[in-house]
């Protein structure tokens, strides 16, 4: 009856290892929806599509873009929370959904850690910190030294309660010591128009959105707030160079559904791990202001988006922003 007993589960054991095996050869046997929870045309959009095209090489099945728009992200964000966890419905997930909302949000409809399965980071953006072209200020130093001998004299602008403009700025005056007054726009364009003009001191914009105004001479750049310098901008410092270990970074990955099937998981992860390491794909994130930053493993990724998301709790905390309704 022992032996007997031994057999039938090593048999059984047998039968789950080859199942496991034939399910990792069988994904994907069918199309795959990337949603991406914002409008089409932008840079989350851009990154999406790209995303999928390579993904459709490296799978052999088909990966469409979904684009699921709104509340601030949340309704793409939700439908794939909630989609069936069979690796047919990815996520491309943000920073904005996954580490910023559910600081700032009372209620949120999903859970950024208990409802996805991390695949790989795609992208880490800094923003760059840009200040008017007739500005004093030639240095990240130059311009604390001014605001702790001026108190109150400078304006930062911002748009969006709790968007990355505003959080940048309240880290850099954390790390600094300093304080500045917020001055809100509805969007970056009025921002960059009311930094031309000189009405604000001081904005923390995208690099795609700021640098070309930087070139043309129309502002005038201090850093980025990457650990490293970017590829985007190799030329400017950092401001980790002025405040060591100083950083602020938006970023993208890809996830499926909670419970999504390991094997699942791993090839996708194994695809990822390819199409990060793609020149033409590290150089495409390049001209959108990003650098390609891939995730050795699904495990390391979902790490990032905790310590990414503790990151910002403090920062909020202290800045005393409160919940959004």
């Amino acid at each position: 009856m022992t032996r007997r007993l031994m057999l039938t589960m090593l048999l059984a054991l047998a039968g789950l290892a080859a199942t496991g095996t034939a399910l990792a050869d069988q994904y994907p046997s069918k199309p795959i929806r990337l949603v991406v929870p914002w409008p089409p045309a932008g840079v989350a959009d851009v990154v999406g599509r790209l995303m999928a095209e390579k993904l459709t090489a490296e799978l052999g099945q088909t990966v469409i873009v979904e684009n699921r728009p709104g509340a601030s992200g949340f309704i793409g964000t939700e439908l794939v929370a909630k989609a069936a966890p069979d690796g047919y419905t990815l996520l491309l997930v943000t920073a904005s959904t996954h580490s910023i909302a559910p600081n700032l949000y009372r209620k949120m409809p999903y859970d950024a850690i208990k409802d996805f399965a991390p695949i790989s980071q795609v992208t880490s953006a800094p923003t760059i910190m840009v200040t008017p072209a007739t500005s004093p200020f030639n240095s990240v130093a130059a311009l604390i030294a001014y605001a702790k001998a001026n108190p109150g004299k400078l304006n930062y602008a911002t748009y969006g309660a709790g968007g990355s403009s505003q959080l940048a700025a309240e880290l850099f005056m954390q790390a600094a010591g300093i304080q500045m007054t917020a001055i809100p726009y509805k969007g970056a364009t009025p921002a960059i128009l009311g930094l031309m003009s000189g009405d604000v001191s001081l904005f923390f914009d995208s690099i795609p959105s700021a640098l070309p105004h930087v070139r043309s001479g129309k502002l005038k750049a201090l850093a980025v707030t990457g650990l490293q310098r970017t590829a985007a901008a190799p030329d400017l410092p950092t401001v980790a160079e002025t405040f060591p270990g100083f950083e602020f970074i938006v970023w993208q990955g890809i996830e499926a559904t909670a419970g999504t099937p390991k094997a699942a998981i791993d090839r996708l992860s194994t695809a990822m791990g390819k199409i990060m390491a793609m020149p033409e794909v590290r150089n495409k994130l390049r001209d959108l202001g990003a650098d390609a930053t891939g995730s050795a493993s699904p495990e390391q990724f979902a790490q990032h988006i905790v310590r990414q998301k503790e990151k910002f709790a403090e920062v909020i905390k202290r800045a005393n922003i409160g919940y959004l309704d």
